[in-house]
């Protein structure tokens, strides 16, 4: 594949963590798996809504690496996410204002209709309405990867099920790996990556695992996106022709760097 064009949101997070961790940074699943991809060598567009709050976001330091062409501006306010943690990582609180991201159906399909042999990774998440948009790639025999939030997995999940079977590959956590289970019969499923923290992630090709890698021990600062870089650096690595082993390896490692690393800060407009 020539680009990774990746459905998603881009947003304004709040995050807070019982240390005091935490703060404003700049996050959304579609950056992300965007940037993760691009810093694995592989060019990838955001397939995002942005409102006038961060119409800038293209050019900002580090993210000028992006293929912008499939982003749409829009008058309003970019998603903003509230996310608290517990002490060990776990999400136990989402609040969110979706602002102009209710309009990213809309934009997905219009994309996917413009773009219909791309190469696709759907962020399963709210407010995208996941069925018509895995409908249309199936529809048109794209290659499709998806992933998903814990809060809202289940009803994604469901939604998404008549068209897994089609996807190349899915990401989720050992929770979500559970009602994925619960919803279809894994052994229908190209590929699927399960990871779960510092612990073990694994890959599963119609059911049966063969590879494994141990994330490197690091502790972390801040565990949002850990999973987006994940899926980007194991989406890009594959597609430049690693091994699952080599790529969950590499994809593992990115993520545990990552979580180790400073936030994203929310880029200032440039004046002038």
């Amino acid at each position: 594949m020539e680009r990774l064009d990746v459905i998603g949101n881009i947003s304004r997070d709040l995050t807070r963590y019982p240390d005091h961790r935490g703060g404003p940074q700049l996050g959304g699943a579609a950056l992300f798996v965007s940037l993760a991809a691009a810093q694995a060598g592989y060019r990838a567009a955001p397939v995002c809504v942005l409102g006038t709050d961060l119409a800038h976001l293209p050019k900002a330091p580090g993210l000028d690496k992006l293929d912008w062409s499939a982003r749409r501006q829009a008058d309003g306010t970019t998603t903003a996410f509230d996310l608290e943690y517990d002490p060990q990582g776990e999400l136990v609180a989402v609040g969110v204002d979706y602002g102009v991201a209710e309009g990213l159906t809309e934009h997905a399909l219009r994309h996917v209709g413009l773009h219909p042999h791309s190469t696709y990774h759907v962020c399963c998440r709210r407010p995208l309405n996941v069925a018509p948009v895995l409908g249309r790639l199936a529809a048109h025999g794209a290659d499709f990867s998806v992933d998903f939030f814990l809060p809202s997995a289940q009803e994604m999940i469901r939604a998404a099920a008549p068209w897994l079977p089609r996807a190349s590959t899915l990401f989720v956590n050992a929770t979500e790996y559970r009602l994925l289970e619960a919803v279809i019969d894994c052994g229908t499923l190209a590929e699927v990556i399960v990871s779960d923290g510092p612990r073990p992630a694994v890959v599963r090709c119609f059911g049966r695992q063969v590879a494994l890698a141990i994330p490197p021990p690091h502790p972390p600062r801040e565990v949002t996106g850990a999973g987006d870089t994940l899926a980007g650096t194991y989406l890009a690595r594959r597609s430049l022709g690693a091994t699952a082993a080599q790529a969950l390896a590499e994809a593992t490692a990115a993520a545990t760097r990552f979580v180790a690393s400073p936030p994203l800060p929310i880029p200032a407009p440039r004046r002038g």
